[in-house]
């Protein structure tokens, strides 16, 4: 069930990109509507298998997925359509780049036999990001709230960029330890 819902999550990026590109009125309600059950999903799915004791392997992997899917997505679209501009693209390619780099390391670390769990850092850097794509949706020339909100959603943009910062390189220090660990 749990792994549904994951699933889930990553088949809503198609109506969400969708909705977003559409050329209507209510395309950045409609996209923000998808991106928030998409973004809920994250939460639920995680309580459901511990509740049901459906923790696997195939979920663990997914669920990073699934998030960086919908995050990437969100911000890349944001930064086409210019309501992330300027300095804010620099957040953009942090969060994007960091997150390659930690896809790109947990292969790495695998394919050593080896694994780092998530740290409770990490989780508040998923839910940062998730906050500021939202914020910066709404905040879109057609968004809910529009334009009003763009301060805040860019400051929350930077808060996200920050925490990903900062757990990318706590990744990438303890997965460079262990997979130096791992030759020796």
């Amino acid at each position: 069930m749990a792994n549904l819902i994951t699933l889930a999550r990553m088949a809503l990026v198609i109506p969400f990109v969708a909705a977003f590109l559409a050329n209507a009125p209510w395309n950045m309600t409609a996209a923000l509507v998808i991106f928030v059950v998409a973004a809920l999903t994250d939460f639920i799915d995680g309580r459901v298998a511990r509740a049901r004791g459906e923790t696997s392997a195939l979920g663990a992997a997914l669920d990073p997925i699934a998030d960086k899917l919908l995050i990437a997505a969100a911000l890349i679209l944001l930064a086409r359509n210019g309501v992330i501009a300027g300095v804010g693209v620099i957040a953009v390619i942090i969060i994007v780049l960091r997150e390659i780099l930690v896809s790109g390391l947990r292969e790495a670390l695998a394919a050593a036999g080896q694994s780092l769990a998530v740290t409770s850092l990490a989780k508040w850097k998923t839910t940062a990001q998730l906050v500021a794509a939202g914020a910066m949706l709404a905040a879109a020339p057609t968004g809910i709230i529009g334009e009003a909100l763009r301060p805040a959603a860019s400051a929350a943009l930077w808060i996200a960029a920050i925490l990903t910062l900062w757990t990318g390189a706590d990744y990438s220090l303890r997965a460079a330890a262990l997979l130096k660990g791992a030759r020796a």
